[in-house]
């Protein structure tokens, strides 16, 4: 690579933000994807578990769809698309040098997602009113297991929202910098991913 070239890759990549277009570039840093990979192992075995259950007691997982409110399965499932939406977004912004516009497009994305703890707090509360408790079967008992395993998980993300919005006020991202928004939004969309396995497999599939 002459000089030259080399100067104007220098050019385009200040231009562009840290890293844009470098070949193996991670997005956000190795640690977030080191918990990423921890989580998606962590729920392989809970799936593996699911399909064991669901070979053993076909007919529980049959009717069970059947039992819980598909309403609030897919209104969870719109907050956690829609936020991540948003932080896709703040993502976007930011890297163009839009800081004022990426905080307001973050600050919407945690609105979003606040509404998922909200909807599962209630959906809760309409189950066991309807006597849907761990002792109502494999299927029951599965689903509490692994939905709220997810929201433990999604919790951290809101805790790790707060903190990015914190510091986004404060002015701790730009363009030439903004590695932790990238990395909170690289896990919440890794949730996503995870929650939108979850919703058929109890809310739907019968």
């Amino acid at each position: 690579m002459s000089v030259g070239e080399a100067d104007e890759r220098t050019t385009a990549v200040a231009a562009t933000g840290p890293d844009d277009g470098v070949v193996g570039r991670i997005p956000g840093n190795r640690g977030i994807w080191v918990g990423i990979g921890c989580v998606f192992v962590e729920f392989a075995v809970l799936f593996t578990v699911y399909f064991i259950a669901r070979a053993h007691f076909p007919d529980e997982f049959h009717a069970g769809a059947t039992l819980l409110s598909r309403w609030a399965g897919l209104l969870i499932t719109l907050f956690m698309i829609s936020s991540s939406f948003c932080l896709a977004a703040a993502v976007v912004r930011v890297r163009t040098g839009h800081e004022r516009q990426s905080r307001r497009w973050l600050l919407l994305a945690l609105l979003l997602a606040l509404g998922y703890p909200v909807t599962k707090y209630l959906e809760i509360e309409w189950n066991l009113a309807h006597g849907i408790d761990a002792q109502a079967g494999v299927f029951v008992g599965a689903y509490y297991y692994l939905t709220l395993n997810h929201l433990v998980h999604a919790s951290w993300g809101i805790l790790g929202m707060l903190w990015v919005v914190a510091r986004h006020l404060g002015g701790a991202y730009s363009a030439e910098d903004y590695g932790g928004l990238e990395a909170l939004a690289s896990y919440w969309h890794a949730t996503d991913i995870i929650w939108l396995v979850i919703f058929p497999f109890f809310y739907v599939l019968a």
